[in-house]
């Protein structure tokens, strides 16, 4: 399988067309990338975890937190540029759009939603079907999931650590 296909990196690029779910692109990419490549910097996924990342701050309106990691996203994409995981989209157009996003954000523009051109048909039809099933969600919603979202589990998880620590 393309890595572009497994599951997890098409319910990314679906978050990310489809309702611009920031929030969820990071999730799903981050257990991806610790399947894939634990640990490594410099492996593409992090790029793709950093321009989403990029993206919700700048939908918060947090400028400096917004253009600090998409720096770190450009660099890390634009590095893997040959890499699987960028072979069946339209690089130079993504690449453009976040250095445009950038500039935006320099000048403190409000956020405003781009998407990746999928030049695959195979990936974009799939991508196309996991987007009509998408959950509907408000702006209000998406600019703030991290504060509203159900934590309960994590801090279960990080209670239990501490303990057995000790």
């Amino acid at each position: 399988m393309h890595p572009m296909h497994h599951p997890l990196f098409i319910q990314f690029l679906a978050y990310f067309n489809g309702n611009q779910d920031y929030f969820e692109c990071h999730e799903v990419l981050e257990e991806y990338w610790k399947k894939v490549a634990p640990r490594d910097k410099t492996h593409p996924l992090t790029g793709w975890i950093q321009l989403a990342t990029g993206l919700y701050h700048w939908r918060r309106e947090n400028f400096k937190g917004a253009q600090t990691i998409l720096i770190k996203a450009e660099r890390t994409l634009r590095t893997a540029i040959h890499d699987p995981f960028l072979e069946e989209i339209n690089t130079s157009d993504l690449l453009q759009q976040i250095h445009l996003s950038q500039l935006k954000i320099d000048q403190h523009d409000l956020y405003e939603c781009w998407y990746i051109d999928i030049i695959s048909p195979t990936l974009k039809s799939i991508v196309d079907q996991a987007i009509l099933v998408l959950p509907p969600s408000d702006t209000y919603f998406l600019q703030n999931k991290h504060f509203l979202r159900d934590r309960s589990n994590i801090l279960l998880e990080r209670e239990e650590k501490r303990r057995s620590r000790h």
